[in-house]
């Protein structure tokens, strides 16, 4: 690291630091309150930026995901018809009859 051989002195120091000037920061309108409002900021007032709703404090406020869900209406669900069973009582009487039949046919 560089050290310096000698300090620098007070008007040299000045005379650097001259260029050290503090800037007026840009502000701008709110397109939709009028509101003076720092460049490039959301405003304080309604919450907007660029015209747009951006912020919780403005009361449209839609956040992203609200939108996105309101923009895509939900698909509705078809269910296919489920065959229908016969009553388990038939079947359960065709399956004696045929026990039967196959019990006197080996008789």
């Amino acid at each position: 690291m560089a050290v310096p051989k000698k300090r620098t002195g007070k008007s040299a120091q000045a005379k650097r630091r001259a260029n050290w000037k503090a800037t007026v920061p840009a502000t701008t309108t709110c397109k939709k309150c009028g509101a003076i409002v720092p460049a490039h900021t959301v405003c304080p007032e309604c919450g907007s930026y660029k015209g747009k709703v951006v912020s919780i404090k403005h009361p449209d406020y839609v956040s992203s995901e609200e939108a996105k869900n309101e923009a895509k209406p939900k698909a509705k669900r078809t269910r296919k018809p489920k065959a229908q069973a016969a009553p388990a009582e038939t079947n359960v009487q065709e399956v004696k009859e045929e026990t039967k039949e196959e019990d006197n046919k080996a008789e």
